[in-house]
């Protein structure tokens, strides 16, 4: 599989998914396989760089390749033209519907997101104050 497509409802507004999806210090909270993310500037743009540390102890890195405040970014591994998307519509004052999109240059995905992974990060995410 070159890519794969997971779409989920949340029930916060854009503004909070967009902030918490972007916040690295959240990323090990509803991916399993993540301990630690980390980038070199705050808040992000086009040009951050994220690394994050798998449960191997084994760094990636990542560049914001796309940026658009609250609506969508895209996250690509230059090493293995990996890529992410994440696309946020706002339903409703307080509900987002969030894109999950992933793909690879060349090959096939080797550890897509589930729908477990969303629905994770929907959990914790209705759970949280912010």
């Amino acid at each position: 599989m070159k890519s794969k497509r997971l779409v989920i409802k949340i029930n916060k507004p854009v503004s909070k998914v967009f902030e918490f999806v972007t916040n690295p210090i959240n990323t090990p909270k509803w991916v399993e396989s993540i301990t630690a993310e980390e980038t070199n500037e705050t808040p992000p743009r086009q040009g951050t760089i994220y690394r994050n540390q798998n449960r191997a102890g084994e760094w990636s890195e990542y560049e914001m390749t796309k940026f658009e405040q609250n609506k969508m970014f895209i996250l690509s591994n230059r090493r293995n033209a990996y890529h992410v998307e994440y696309t946020l519509i706002p339903i409703d004052a307080n509900t987002t519907e969030l894109e999950y999109y992933e793909w690879v240059d060349e090959g096939n995905l080797t550890e897509p997101f589930t729908m477990g992974t969303l629905e994770k990060l929907e959990l914790v995410l209705e759970k949280s104050d912010s």
